[in-house]
Parts: structure tokens; C-alpha cells; sequence
């Protein structure tokens, strides 16, 4: 019948609609691939700050000595990681904020349900990401490079160790990185690209500004659960330690000091600029077109 004709279309615009965002999150972060490719040196450097506790001309150095051929070593978990990552976060926050309305009217304010699906979403990127993190991370730290040789090497290890100690080492502060990360993001961007737009720039420039100057925010905030993320992860087997006894030795490796433990942290900044910064004008734009 013509009801049921007209209902089915319905239900088929609506499901486009829904996985256009999905395919525009992956598509940005895809086009995003080549400045990850380009400032992983940079992205290593930092690692290895967060890991040895050493100056950037030391890490530099400590990277030239190792030569180019490792120079690259990890760099696929992150490439996966970037195009599905926005696939997820993008499409799963709108998919979230569309459900949000209908179960917390008159409960929680307007302005604050992209924030609140920004804080799903990352919960949901955390249980799915934290795997391939963890295998990045093991690849990254030359201590391993004797014994776990290779991608398959590390896979299997990291399965002989069981998912809690093998490939959701660290779960919980990934967890609370992503989830606090993806709310601050998804609940500053609309306000701060309108008040950057109101300076007189393209919708384009004012998307790539806002995405910049938020992720910096962001990772200038969150920047201690990266480190400790990455020193928990960094080491297979050997003696575990829990979250916390991992935050006090990592704060007392650090001479419980702010400027050491943010090493590295400047890096950040630009590798964020970069790449949030591109991915949130790209996103914006390929929304804007298909609205």
C-alpha cells in the first residue's frame, strides 16, 4: 500500500541520514592519514619522552641512532586507529545526541546533550580502541624490539596474557581520557566555532580553528592520563601494577613535578593542531554539503 511504501522510504531516509555521519567521521579522518604519517616522528618523539623521562634532543637523538627503518616501527595501529576512530566517534555521538532528547526532555539542557553523547561515544571508543593502543604502544618502546620482534609476535604475547593484562592493559584511564576528551570536544566545538565565525572568517577556516584550539585545550588537559597510558602499556609482563600504584610511581619518576611530567607536551599541541584541525573542517564541510 501506499502507507506502507511511504513508511519504508521514511525509515530508509532516516537511515541514511544516520549513517551519513559515520561515513562522513571516517571519511575525514581518512583524509587526515597522510598528516599522521607525516608528524608520527613527531608523535614517537613524544613517546619516548613520556616513557624515559628525557629531553627532546635526547629522544631525537636516541631515534636517529635507531635509524629510519624503525623510525616507522607502530605506525599502523595508529593509521587503523585514525580512519575508524572518526568512523566511531562521529557517528556514534550523533547517533547518541539523536536518541538523547527523547529520554532526558526536561531532565538535562540542550546545550549540554552534544557534551553528554560526546561522553557515550568516547566510553564506546575506549572499549573498542584500547587494543590497538595498547600493540602501538608495545611496538613503539625499543626495550621490546629484541624479544617481540615483529606484529605477530606481539599479538600473540599480548593474547598469552590474558585480555585484562594483555590487550586492555591501562583500560580505565583510557576510558576516562576518551570519555572526558570526546565531551569536551563535542561540547565546546559548536560555541567556539560560532565565536570564532563571528571574527569574519570562512566557515571552513572557522571549523579548522575551532577543531585546533579545542583539541589543544583538550590534550593540554588530559595530557597526564596520556603519559600514564603509555608507561602502563608500554611493558609486557614483568611486575603489574595497579592504576594507582602505577600514578605514584610514575608522579615519583616525574620529581612529583608539573614540567616533567608534561614533556612533551608542546608536540602535542602541533600534532593536534594538524590533525583535529583537519579533521573538524573536513567533517563540517561534508556535513554542511549534505544538509
Amino acid at each position: 500500500s501506499r502507507k506502507t511504501l511511504s513508511s519504508c522510504k521514511e525509515a530508509l531516509g532516516n537511515l541514511m541520514v544516520h549513517f551519513q555521519s559515520y561515513l562522513h567521521g571516517g571519511t575525514s579522518s581518512l583524509l587526515s592519514t597522510l598528516p599522521t604519517l607525516i608528524v608520527f616522528p613527531v608523535y614517537k618523539t613524544v613517546f619516548r619522552q613520556q616513557i624515559h623521562n628525557t629531553s627532546v634532543h635526547k629522544a631525537v637523538a636516541q631515534l636517529y641512532r635507531e635509524g629510519p627503518v624503525k623510525l616507522y616501527r607502530g605506525v599502523a595501529p595508529p593509521l587503523v586507529m585514525r580512519t575508524l576512530n572518526g568512523t566511531l566517534l562521529f557517528g556514534l555521538q550523533d547517533t547518541l545526541l539523536r536518541q538523547l532528547p527523547l529520554s532526558s526532555q526536561n531532565v538535562i539542557s540542550a546545550k549540554a546533550l552534544p557534551a553528554l553523547a560526546g561522553f557515550g561515544a568516547g566510553v564506546v571508543e575506549a572499549m573498542v580502541f584500547t587494543p590497538f593502543e595498547r600493540v602501538q604502544n608495545v611496538l613503539q618502546n625499543s626495550q621490546n624490539d629484541s624479544r617481540l620482534p615483529s606484529l605477530k609476535s606481539v599479538l600473540l604475547r599480548l593474547k598469552a596474557e590474558g585480555m585484562a593484562l594483555g590487550y586492555y592493559r591501562a583500560f580505565l584511564p583510557i576510558a576516562a581520557r576518551n570519555a572526558f576528551g570526546s565531551s569536551l570536544y563535542f561540547g565546546l566545538k559548536g560555541p567556539v566555532c560560532v565565536a570564532v565565525a563571528e571574527q569574519g572568517l570562512s566557515p571552513m577556516a572557522s571549523s579548522f580553528i575551532s577543531g585546533t584550539v579545542i583539541s589543544m585545550a583538550v590534550s593540554l588537559t588530559l595530557y597526564p592520563l596520556s603519559v600514564l597510558v603509555a608507561n602502563m602499556q608500554a611493558q609486557v609482563g614483568g611486575d603489574v601494577k595497579g592504576v594507582i600504584a602505577c600514578w605514584a610511581l610514575l608522579w615519583k619518576s616525574r620529581n612529583r613535578s608539573l614540567a616533567l611530567l608534561y614533556r612533551g607536551g608542546s608536540m602535542v599541541i602541533l600534532r593536534s593542531c594538524i590533525t583535529w584541525g583537519l579533521t573538524t573542517a573536513i567533517y563540517d564541510r561534508q556535513e554542511k554539503r549534505s544538509g
